[in-house]
């Protein structure tokens, strides 16, 4: 059997429900999550509610589930425990387990913006120019190199948190002033673009990428988006992939700015808009559940349905006090 499980699921039903049908007569998904109120576990066909993933204790227990449970992939939906996993890759395989996804470094270094930057910039990528120091992007000012408006952001962080638009000086000088660790972009003034990508486990080849034009957003994900095409975009971003080495799902955000693609932001996960790709065609869950059964996927590059038009609504789940 090809037992799957999924950390911290919260919201994620569409996941957990994606998974179920690629493993159905296969295996089983089991779903964690901290709290007993996160939908997406009762998606799945077991569930453990599991302490905070910054308890003492946490990992042990995750480990125990994978060999209680005889999981063969184990995979999170959240930023912060990519690294956890990652970190701990061989503590995994002692106990019959693959962790989906990309090395330690590459999580660490899409978890931290400028880290990402100075990393899209030492390799000729275009991307939004970013600073630590704000006396530096104060001297850019006078110097005419850089404008006004800007976002100031947490340089480590993730679903838009802290994310503030700044028109002048002195609104820079102030969220300095209360905050530690931000740092200033460029704002690109362009159409967003997104980008769910699978990069086969067993051969390191880009094997499947959707494109979606981003319509709406809100709290940091996409609300609604038009599925699109373009070979241009498709060479940029298996160039990209294969040079930083990801591995597994990752979901891309990208800029088009008068013909030049720019590169925003990694999130070596699936992403919150991923359905919109899923459902128009690009079933990454299958290519999971083949390499996490000896299996090298083929190549489905661009496979899906074009001008598909995703919208999100609010849904809800009751469950009855003995579940």
């Amino acid at each position: 059997m090809t037992n799957i499980l999924i950390l911290s699921a919260g919201t994620r039903n569409k996941v957990v429900q994606y998974f179920k049908k690629a493993l159905s007569g296969k295996g089983l998904v089991i779903a964690t999550d901290c709290s007993n109120l996160a939908p997406a576990i009762y998606d799945a066909d077991k569930y453990y509610i599991v302490p905070r993933m910054t308890d003492d204790g946490y990992l042990d227990v995750i480990l125990d589930i994978c060999k209680n449970e005889k999981i063969t992939g184990v995979l999170s939906l959240i930023d912060p425990e990519l690294s956890l996993l990652s970190e701990n890759v061989e503590k995994f395989e002692s106990v019959g387990t693959r962790v989906i996804g990309s090395s330690y470094e590459l999580c660490e270094r899409s978890l931290d913006k400028y880290e990402m930057y100075k990393w899209l910039v030492e390799n000729d990528y275009k991307c939004a120019k970013s600073y630590m120091d704000k006396d530096e992007f104060f001297a850019d000012l006078d110097n005419e190199t850089a404008k006004f408006p800007v976002f100031v952001k947490p340089a480590r962080g993730s679903a838009s948190i802290s994310i503030s638009k700044v028109t002048d000086r002195e609104t820079v000088d102030l969220l300095f002033a209360h905050e530690d660790g931000l740092m200033i972009q460029e704002f690109l003034d362009g159409q967003e673009i997104g980008a769910d990508v699978y990069i086969d486990m067993i051969t390191g080849e880009v094997v499947s990428i959707f494109t979606k034009k981003k319509i709406k957003m809100r709290a940091g994900e996409t609300d609604k988006a038009v599925s699109f095409k373009d070979e241009k975009l498709f060479e940029l971003i298996k160039e990209f992939v294969i040079r930083a080495s990801y591995r597994g799902q990752i979901d891309i955000d990208i800029f088009d700015i008068n013909g030049e693609y720019y590169i925003s932001e990694v999130n070596p996960r699936f992403g919150g808009g991923y359905p919109h790709a899923y459902e128009s065609g690009s079933d990454h869950m299958s290519l999971i559940v083949n390499n996490l059964e000896g299996k090298a996927n083929d190549c489905v590059i661009g496979n899906y349905r074009e001008n598909t038009y995703m919208m999100k609504y609010n849904e809800l789940k009751v469950i009855e006090p003995d579940e």
